[in-house]
């Protein structure tokens, strides 16, 4: 007799670009289809990387994306009051998504904190459910918020931390927070698909040191500090040029500060692409200038490609990158993101250190380990 699989559902927002988003697909790509039978439910049908599900994943969503709304901005604006209202609607009834999965399932994942509330009030009570946490705790941001995260996250059945730092700077900043079963799993890289996206095109960069980056444009990644650093490393004689690619809702102070700083043509916003990686294997380094971080992919990505790497030292990048052996870490400052990058612009030897020390980096990532981590923690929950 075949054996039955097991039921299980991730609720997220929506798939723009972006870290846990990644992390969502390489688990439906890589979990075992003929022991898992697997669903995602999205409250928005958007983002770039919406048509990417695996084929034997069902997608079911609330409501439409902006991609499939009126290009008129007046009735563009209303349909998106409507979104909201329906959305907030869904949020209270519990029902709504229910009756459109029309299923049981065994496991409910939040891959994020943004879907803790709607896999923890799921109207199927018997499901278990896995909590993922990706942030710092104490990011001034996120302080709004961490009240009910604090409540939601002892309901969970199992919890998984995305980075060590992450998971110990919750312990120590709440100690008598009751923590369900829990583990800490790195994100898993998709090592030869990314060396073969990265080979997919050459970039036309300008003669010239080239960095790039790749992030969303929160105020939180930091390129308004980048951007400083910039300007002055130009004011100072250093000649470089830097790509940006990522799109949200900084986007337009960037390009006004670029302006102001007088930057527009050497401070390239490029916007999202599906495939940043020829940018990353072609540039010369690499600079993630994030005020806070869990266990960037982007960064894994970048080591893979053997590409030299400044970044902020936050989160578990510190457990990806050895300061001055693999890449170079730096607080988020303005000052020291700009000697960073002046010794990178003009200390080759150092830089020839880092590439030789990244020839086999890519040993450390084992993502079988990964799914095969994240698989039990499914089974065994089912069994209990």
């Amino acid at each position: 007799m075949k054996k039955e699989k097991i039921k299980v559902l991730f609720r997220h927002r929506s798939m723009e670009m972006g870290g846990v988003e990644k992390v969502i697909l390489s688990m439906l790509n890589n979990l075992d289809q003929e022991k898992f039978e697997m669903t995602v439910c999205l409250n928005i049908n958007q983002g770039e990387l919406r048509d990417e599900f695996p084929s034997h994943v069902r997608k079911v969503y609330l409501e439409n994306g902006k991609e499939d709304l009126s290009k008129n901005p007046l009735i563009q604006k209303i349909q998106l009051a409507k979104r909201k209202y329906r959305l907030q609607r869904a949020q209270n009834n519990p029902k709504i998504a229910d009756q459109l999965l029309n299923e049981k399932f065994d496991v409910e994942i939040a891959p994020t904190y943004a879907a803790f509330s709607s896999v923890l009030n799921s109207v199927n009570k018997n499901s278990k459910k896995i909590g993922w946490f990706h942030s710092d705790i104490t990011l001034p941001k996120l302080q709004p918020l961490v009240p009910d995260i604090l409540k939601q996250i002892p309901q969970f059945d199992y919890f998984i931390f995305g980075s060590q730092q992450t998971r110990d700077i919750l312990v120590e900043t709440f100690p008598d927070l009751k923590l369900p079963e829990n583990q800490v799993i790195l994100n898993a890289i998709p090592i030869e698909e990314l060396k073969e996206k990265a080979k997919a095109f050459h970039p036309e960069f300008p003669e010239k040191t080239v960095f790039v980056s790749v992030a969303r444009l929160h105020s939180r990644k930091g390129f308004h500090k980048l951007m400083e650093a910039h300007a002055k490393l130009l004011k100072d004689g250093f000649d470089h040029h830097i790509i940006v690619i990522g799109d949200g809702e900084e986007k337009e102070n960037l390009k006004k500060q670029t302006q102001e700083l007088g930057v527009t043509e050497s401070f390239q916003l490029l916007g999202s692409l599906l495939n940043p990686y020829p940018y990353v294997k072609n540039a010369d380094f690499f600079i993630l200038p994030s005020e806070s971080e869990s266990w960037p992919l982007i960064i894994a990505d970048s080591l893979i490609l053997q590409k030299p790497i400044i970044s902020t030292n936050v989160g578990g990048i510190p457990e990806m990158i050895t300061h001055e052996k693999t890449g170079h870490l730096i607080n988020y400052e303005t000052e020291e993101m700009y000697e960073a990058m002046k010794r990178f612009l003009t200390e080759p030897e150092y830089v020839s250190t880092i590439k030789e020390n990244l020839k086999d980096i890519e040993k450390q990532f084992d993502n079988q380990k990964i799914f095969d981590t994240v698989e039990n923690i499914i089974t065994n929950l089912v069994k209990k």
